[in-house]
């Protein structure tokens, strides 16, 4: 039984990954942000069997000395925490730097100092830019196309570069889209859904033709664990990928008719990406994690979609239909 961390676990994802690391068994460590709320972010609506096997921390990733605290006597990090939205990334990037990339630092060189026996670090498919072949294996070239992916390539290099320097045990971890329960509004899915559980029939969307790979939240967790149980992903960088691709246009269609077939999709300037910045395709190779681990998805879009989609009609209160989330 091991001891794990997980830095960002008050997130969409970390918190679905404290969950299934604590049903496995593992003595886990969350770090959630610090603020004077005194909120645990979507750790708090875990269940309390599941919370109360859970040690939090609280503190800010971007501060090495909480950072360094809440890693002593670790086995393993999984390091999530970083700013994502893409949007904010335009007018405030320095934030990301301290965020994305300083962030990462300072759990790599805490990890250096501790000896830390495996470390994964959080990178994401946007660091690909626009395919320029798919299905888009690791190999691929990187493109920073927004502040924010600019930010994700640098904390991905300074990873690659302890792990030849250092000799580090140090796997990067490479999610395309996640969707699902607890996801933020910013994001495309939520975006559709909780505008039509609303009941509005004018569904604001930037554009429609770029196309994602999506993966369903407990997939890409199950990915996150698959990958530290293996000792062939150290030093390697590792997509988690359906290798499967739909349209935000077609999406949205399919959104709309499981949940007021009288809406229609109506183009908001707000939302369009500058035409340099935009990803207009996405579509990843899951060879590689297939090939040297156990994962493979357990969902199929269709199963996501519906649990997802009852997620919000749960929880509708706790998002803001009414403006553009970035």
């Amino acid at each position: 039984m091991k001891k794990i961390l997980v830095t960002g676990a008050d997130g969409f994802i970390g918190s679905h990954l404290i969950e299934e690391l604590v049903k496995q068994g593992h003595k886990v460590k969350a770090f959630a942000y610090y603020n004077s709320f005194n909120s645990w972010g979507w750790l708090d609506s875990l269940p309390k069997d599941i919370l109360k096997e859970v040690e939090v921390f609280t503190g800010d990733i971007r501060d090495p000395n909480g950072v360094r605290e809440a890693m002593k006597g670790i086995d393993e990090v999984f390091h999530l925490a970083a700013l994502i939205a893409i949007p904010f990334s335009y007018h405030s990037p320095d934030t990301y730097v301290d965020t994305n990339i300083k962030g990462t630092l300072n759990v790599l060189q805490a990890a250096r100092d501790l000896d830390t026996s495996r470390l994964l670090i959080t990178s994401t498919s946007e660091v690909y830019g626009t395919a320029q072949y798919v299905p888009i294996d690791e190999k691929h070239p990187f493109q920073g196309q927004s502040p924010y992916s600019a930010t994700k390539i640098g904390a991905d290099r300074l990873a690659e570069s302890f792990y030849r320097s250092f000799n580090m045990p140090i796997t990067i971890v490479r999610p395309f889209n996640t969707y699902g329960p607890r996801q933020s509004a910013r994001a495309v899915i939520p975006t559709i859904i909780t505008q039509l559980l609303a009941g509005k029939t004018e569904i604001k969307l930037g554009s429609l033709t770029p196309t994602r790979d999506f993966n369903y939240v407990k997939d890409t967790a199950n990915g996150f664990v698959e990958i530290a149980k293996s000792d062939k992903t150290i030093g390697e960088e590792i997509n988690i990928a359906t290798q499967q691709e739909i349209s935000i246009g077609q999406l949205a269609e399919e959104l709309i008719k499981q949940i007021n077939p009288n809406a229609k999709i109506v183009c908001d300037d707000q939302r369009l990406r500058p035409e340099k910045s935009e990803v207009n395709r996405l579509l990843g190779s899951n060879e590689k994690i297939m090939r040297l681990t156990n994962w493979k998805p357990n969902y199929t879009f269709e199963q996501g979609l519906a649990e997802t989609i009852e997620f919000f009609k749960k929880n509708l209160d706790q998002y803001k239909t009414d403006i553009y989330n970035i």
